[in-house]
């Protein structure tokens, strides 16, 4: 379940991540905005970070570290709370 929810979580904050960056708000973190300026396309830049922390996620699970999924999807609860509160301001 950890998992499923953590896959979830990226899937969303992927998609709000989109959704600000296509209305013109900054991304904050200075990883993604570097991927993005280096990838020169914000889809292809998400799409290579998510695909990343899935697998690290899976890695994860499978070496049994279900409380650092659960920490992770805490802080990814966070950043999609954080993506619509920016969206829903601008």
């Amino acid at each position: 379940m950890a998992l499923l929810a953590f896959i979830l979580l990226q899937v969303l904050d992927g998609a709000t991540t989109w959704f600000f960056l296509r209305n013109g708000i900054r991304e904050a973190n200075p990883l993604i905005r570097g991927l993005v300026a280096t990838a020169g396309n914000p889809e292809v830049a998400l799409i290579a970070a998510k695909a990343v922390a899935v697998g690290l996620a899976v890695l994860a699970w499978r070496s049994r570290r279900i409380r650092l999924l659960w920490r992770m999807n805490v802080v990814f609860t966070a950043c999609v709370v954080w993506n619509v509160v920016a969206l829903w301001s601008a």
